[in-house]
C-alpha cells in the first residue's frame, strides 16, 4: 500500500521530463546496490564509449536482435 508520502513523490517524478525520470530511475537503482566500485564503473564508461566510436566509425558489425539470438544460441549448443 502506497503512503500518502509515496504517492505525492511518484506523482513529482512522473511529470518530470523523461531525460530526469531517467537519471532518477538510475540513481533510485544504484541506491539499491550499495556503493559502487570506481573502477568498474570507469572501466564500462571505457567500453561503452569504445563500442558507440566503433558504430559511428563503421568499425562494428551491427546484428538485428534475431540473428543474434539465432548465433547466441549456435554457440551455447556447440
Amino acid at each position: 500500500m502506497e503512503t500518502v508520502q509515496l504517492k505525492s513523490i511518484k506523482n513529482a517524478a512522473m511529470s518530470l521530463p523523461e531525460k530526469e525520470r531517467a537519471q532518477l530511475a538510475h540513481d533510485l537503482v544504484a541506491s539499491l546496490d550499495g556503493s559502487a566500485d570506481m573502477s568498474v564503473i570507469e572501466a564500462w564508461d571505457a567500453e561503452i564509449c569504445r563500442r558507440i566510436n566503433e558504430i559511428e566509425s563503421g568499425n562494428a558489425e551491427l546484428l538485428d536482435a534475431s540473428e543474434a539470438i539465432s548465433l547466441a544460441r549456435a554457440r551455447i549448443k556447440a
